[in-house]
């Protein structure tokens, strides 16, 4: 079994399930024993589920370790990070890496992953065993003392009378050379993947060194989990709304965004964002942001990129140089972003390099493009729109975004447009079409779509769950047509490329 990672809470989270158990540790012998596991469910979802295994040394140091247990209800591991993980029928393996091989007494490392289950139960581990030892509830050495008769056996080493057994300090564990850790959290200056650059391949620094332009929260629809695609597993933020206060812009957020999170086989995260943002005094803002996480960071790193109108008094947006925070609160279901100027502010130590997995395709900023002739039909949309809203002339030409309100499919893949996402238009000597949107199938599955090109070289991307029925669809090999008139909005026929 293949196994990838995905790392940050996900869609329907539940409470969090923590499991707290004591497993023993394989060592010399006559050398002191103990370990506590947590065992902690972060999210459970409609057949998946996230967790997260803190372990902790409790006896003399060890270099090198596995730990193991039984899933007893079906459960599969599906993605991982910070360990190695196997597993065979119900038991699961998981060993170190190179950069948490060493505990100390007292050390602690963490893992986490993705798994399925059935929807039925979903029960915590109780039989965690580390480096074959299970359970033992307390510290003690592998060859204990003989008792007295009539004395029960000691449970710890007696200790001498007068002077306290000498405590071995946890060395300290040396920095990942991975992304898995970041060495100074918020401090350290980013460096994404040159796949993901987010116009930064120097480095995106650490935000609170300039100076906070706005906050806002956005109020979020529904969080759809599409699965693990050809990229990474995907996760789709529908923005419905949200407010926007700072010292020189106010406003709103609109209708008609969405949050594009994109978290790689080794537990970094790419993020891309499209929102509307409409000030205080009536003037629309269009805000495409491009983010990056380390695996682990819940707080994703972002580049904000505005475009407001050239004629507004808010045409100072789009020549600032701006880095700022994204996270998500699943439990008001909200979605916040800090945002502040940056210029003057170079790339300094310490940093955290992040690299893609090898051999995983990566996903494009910018509009594919393809040659051919169309083939079959594969299906077709018609879409329902909402009013548009118009930017007006900015940097990159005049903004038109339509969102879209819902649709239906007919043809290989059926079923309906859900509502959320817009045609982010760019209309100029080159019209260009950039719609973002997101398909439910009869059969429930989630397929995000990115419609993008001029007129008459539309080259459409798909993302379905690489394990399901649509997964046919994330090779780059279709077209599309233009948008034709229908009720309420317009139609979209896909087809093969030939």
């Amino acid at each position: 079994m293949r196994l990838v990672h995905r790392r940050p809470l996900l869609a329907g989270a539940l409470a969090a399930t923590t499991l707290v158990g004591v497993v023993g540790v394989a060592t010399a012998a006559s050398a002191a024993t103990g370990c506590r596991v947590t065992y902690t469910v972060t999210s459970q979802w409609s057949g998946g589920f996230g967790a997260n295994v803190a372990v902790t040394n409790l006896g003399d140091p060890i270099n090198g370790w596995q730990l193991t247990w039984s899933f007893t209800a079906g459960q599969q591991i599906t993605q991982y990070w910070n360990g190695t993980a196997s597993q065979n029928g119900g038991r699961v393996t998981v060993g170190n890496t190179t950069w948490n091989a060493a505990l100390g007494t007292g050390a602690s490392t963490s893992f986490g992953f993705n798994g399925s289950w059935n929807n039925a139960s979903n029960p915590a581990p109780t039989d965690f065993a580390l480096n074959g030892t299970p359970c033992t509830g307390s510290t003690t050495p592998t060859t204990p003392t003989t008792p007295t008769p009539g004395t029960p056996p000691p449970t710890t080493p007696p200790p001498t009378p007068t002077t306290p057994p000498p405590t071995t300090p946890a060395p300290t564990t040396p920095p990942p050379p991975t992304p898995s850790t970041t060495p100074s959290g918020a401090e350290a200056t980013i460096v994404p993947d040159p796949s993901w650059a987010c116009g930064r391949s120097a480095g995106l620094v650490p935000p609170t060194r300039g100076r906070l332009v706005f906050r806002a929260t956005a109020q979020l629809g529904a969080i759809r989990d599409v699965g693990v695609t050809q990229y990474g597993h995907r996760r789709i933020l529908d923005i419905r709304g949200g407010t926007i206060t700072g010292d020189r812009i106010n406003g709103s957020i609109l209708t008609g965004g969405l949050d594009l999170e994109l978290t790689l086989g080794n537990g970094a995260t790419e993020l891309e964002q499209v929102a509307i943002l409409r000030t205080g005094d009536g003037t629309p803002i269009y805000l495409r942001t491009c983010g990056v996480a380390p695996a682990g960071e819940s707080t994703v790193r972002i580049v904000p990129d505005f475009e407001a109108p050239n004629s507004s008094a808010y045409a100072w947006l789009n020549t600032g140089t701006y880095v700022g925070t994204r996270t998500v609160d699943t439990a008001t279901n909200t979605l916040t972003l800090a945002v502040y100027d940056v210029a003057g502010v170079s790339p300094a130590d310490p940093r955290v390099q992040l690299r893609d997995p090898a051999g995983v395709a990566n996903q494009s900023w910018d509009c594919l493009t393809g040659s051919g002739t169309r083939g079959a039909a594969v299906f077709t949309e018609t879409v329902t729109l909402g009013a548009s809203v118009s930017v007006g002339a900015s940097k990159r030409g005049t903004r038109n975004i339509i969102p879209i309100t819902g649709g239906t499919m007919t043809g290989r893949v059926t079923g309906t447009v859900l509502p959320g996402g817009a045609d982010y238009q760019l209309i100029g000597a080159t019209s260009t079409l950039d719609a973002r949107y997101v398909l439910s199938t009869n059969d429930r599955e989630l397929i995000l779509v990115r419609n993008c090109g001029a007129f008459g070289r539309l080259v459409p991307t798909f993302e379905a769950r690489a394990a399901g029925p649509y997964a046919f669809l994330n090779a780059n090999t279709w077209l599309s047509s233009d948008p034709g008139s229908a009720p309420g909005g317009v139609s979209i026929t896909f087809y093969e490329r030939r």
